[in-house]
C-alpha cells in the first residue's frame, strides 16, 4: 500500500512504539489520527508533526470501553472521510507466575490486549467495508511465541490476538480487508515500567544483557514495511 495519504488511526500513540509509528507514518504523508488515555502528551506529538506538515487528529480514549473506542473510528471518518489503516498497538503487561498472579491484574490486561483490538476492529470494519477494504496491524510479541517464567499472562494475551488476527484475516479476505499481526521483540521504551504485578522481582530475575533489544523507531519501520509490502505476519528482521 502507499501510505501517502492514507488515514491511519494508531492506538496507544502517547509513548514507545505508537509515538514512533505515528512520527513514522506521518514522515510518508499519512494523515494521523493519534489514540490513547493521556491527552498532554498526544497534544505535544500533535503539535510536533504539525509542525512538520502532518495532519492530525487527536482523539483520547479508554479503549476498554466500547464508546470510546466508536468515537474514535466516527471522529476520524467526520475528520478525513474514511479510515484506510487501523494500528491496535495499546497493550500492557502483567508480572507473575501462574500460581500467585494477581486475577485483577490479569483481567486488565485481557481487557486492553484482546477485548480492546476487538472493539476498535469491530468499530473499523463497516468503515472499511463501506470504502472498498483496508489494512488491519495488530500488534502482538515474540512473547506469544515464548514460554517465559512470570510473562504467561501477558504470553496469553497475545497469543489469543495472534489467533483473532488469524481468524479474521480469513473472514475479511472478501472484503478487502487484509490483517497483519506484527511481532516486536524486547523493545526499549518504558512499557516495562507500566507492568502489573512485581516488576522489580521478574526483572531481577530474568534480566539477560544478550536478549536482542530493538529500539521503538526500529519497531515502527518494520509496522510501516508491514503496511507497505502487507505480508501476513512481520517480524524484526
Amino acid at each position: 500500500m502507499d501510505i501517502s495519504g492514507k488515514v491511519v488511526l494508531i492506538t496507544g500513540a502517547s509513548a514507545g512504539i505508537g509515538l514512533a509509528t505515528a512520527r513514522r507514518f506521518a514522515q510518508e504523508g499519512a494523515r494521523l489520527a493519534l489514540v490513547a488515555r493521556t491527552e498532554h502528551l498526544l497534544a505535544r506529538l500533535a503539535d510536533e508533526l504539525r509542525a512538520q506538515g502532518a495532519e492530525v487528529l487527536v482523539v483520547p480514549a479508554d479503549l476498554r470501553d466500547p464508546a470510546q473506542v466508536a468515537h474514535a473510528v466516527t471522529e476520524t471518518v467526520r475528520q478525513y472521510g474514511r479510515l484506510d489503516i487501523l494500528i491496535n498497538n495499546a497493550g500492557q503487561a502483567a508480572v507473575g507466575t501462574v500460581a500467585d498472579l494477581n486475577l485483577e491484574d490479569f483481567r486488565q490486561i485481557v481487557d486492553l490486549n484482546v477485548y480492546a483490538p476487538v472493539l476498535a476492529m469491530q468499530a473499523a470494519i463497516p468503515v472499511m467495508r463501506e470504502h472498498g477494504g483496508g489494512l488491519i496491524i495488530n500488534v502482538s510479541s515474540m512473547v506469544s511465541k515464548m514460554r517465559i517464567p512470570s510473562l504467561g499472562a501477558y504470553a496469553a494475551t497475545k497469543a489469543a490476538l495472534n489467533m483473532l488476527s488469524a481468524t479474521a484475516r480469513g473472514e475479511l479476505a472478501a472484503d478487502n480487508i487484509r490483517v497483519i499481526t506484527v511481532y516486536p521483540r524486547m523493545t526499549t521504551t518504558e512499557f516495562s515500567k507500566h507492568s502489573l504485578g512485581d516488576r522489580a522481582h521478574h526483572q531481577r530475575q530474568h534480566a539477560n544483557p544478550n536478549v536482542p533489544t530493538d529500539t521503538a523507531e526500529h519497531v515502527a519501520d518494520r509496522i510501516l514495511a508491514a503496511a507497505i509490502n502487507e505480508p501476513e505476519e512481520q517480524y524484526m528482521e
